[in-house]
């Protein structure tokens, strides 16, 4: 069995996966490492019913499709525009424009529009297992939410939306980060997220909110100091991953997408994370979202634009 991750460089990628087949062939690889096996009874015999590209169980009968279960499940596009959409997307730094998508793989803006979201969910599904670890530094900020009815004037119409930062360090070196979009920055909102998202017994900075002052009822020691004293300088330096990761998250979403929804506001700070908490292995982007796309059930176009 190839290993689940293996060094991607584009020449590599056209070779291996150039034909619809060899797309076929790894989505399989990915989805039954161990060769297939009946979803409904756990057998391990099949037979492949070639006009409806479905796998029958020998013992049961059951019928499943190599996509089922994975963002691709029941779609159109070839898996080739697929792939070749998973692999722009995690090997281009700055993210990837549904615009850009539909150029560059052929597709309709629709189309390109709800792979984006699908990839989008895969990479939030695979940031979901991790719980954060080491000394958390956590505050929240405000990113726009674009620009509601009758904001046809700068500054009116528009929405701010409070968005919880959370940057694990050990060091002071930055590990891993999450952001997380919430209802209102208050005491209830800020000890959910914290349950959420931090291990257990951690150590968690932050200013001097009393909101954060949740941190120690869930058993974590806190370390609360002031940012913004009555007198004298803001001292920027006391949340500094947290400043740092902000500031490039909102550069990353006006940069390439020149501002989004609220209602998809989360969706591309899971994609931000997804690329930060990745950085420091490049060869395999394209594989790691791969995977990451080949076990998550999908949603549907209906469903993203609630």
């Amino acid at each position: 069995m190839p290993k689940p991750y293996q060094e991607m460089d584009l020449i590599t990628f056209q070779n291996r996966f150039g034909s619809e087949e060899a797309c076929r062939k790894r989505l399989f690889e990915l989805r039954w490492p161990e060769g297939f096996r009946c979803p409904q009874c756990g057998c391990k015999e099949s037979y492949y019913l070639e006009k409806r590209a479905l796998y029958q169980c020998t013992e049961c009968k059951h019928q499943t499709s190599l996509t089922a279960g994975t963002i691709m499940h029941r779609t159109r596009t070839p898996l080739v525009k697929w792939f070749w959409a998973i692999y722009l997307v995690s090997t281009d730094k700055r993210g990837l424009s549904a615009l850009d998508l539909s150029r560059k793989v052929d597709i309709g803006m629709k189309c390109a529009w709800t792979m984006l979201h699908k990839i989008r969910k895969a990479m939030k599904a695979r940031d979901a297992n991790y719980q954060l670890a080491g000394l958390i530094q956590v505050d929240d900020a405000f990113f726009s939410g674009g620009v509601s009815k009758g904001g046809d004037k700068r500054g009116r119409g528009t929405s701010k939306v409070p968005v919880l930062v959370l940057a694990a360090t050990k060091d002071e070196a930055i590990t891993f980060a999450k952001m997380e979009v919430l209802e209102n920055v208050d005491k209830n909102h800020i000890k959910e997220a914290l349950k959420r998202h931090i291990a257990p017994e951690q150590g968690v900075k932050s200013d001097g909110l009393s909101a954060y002052n949740v941190a120690k009822d869930l058993g974590h020691e806190h370390f609360p100091e002031v940012v913004y004293p009555r007198i004298g300088e803001p001292n920027y330096d006391v949340l500094k991953w947290v400043n740092i990761m902000v500031s490039n998250a909102k550069a990353f979403i006006l940069g390439t997408y020149h501002g989004v929804m609220k209602k998809h506001l989360q969706r591309y700070l899971d994609e931000f994370c997804y690329r930060f908490n990745r950085r420091f292995w490049p060869e395999q982007r394209f594989e790691r979202l791969l995977l990451a796309c080949a076990n998550t059930e999908t949603v549907t176009y209906a469903e993203l634009r609630q």
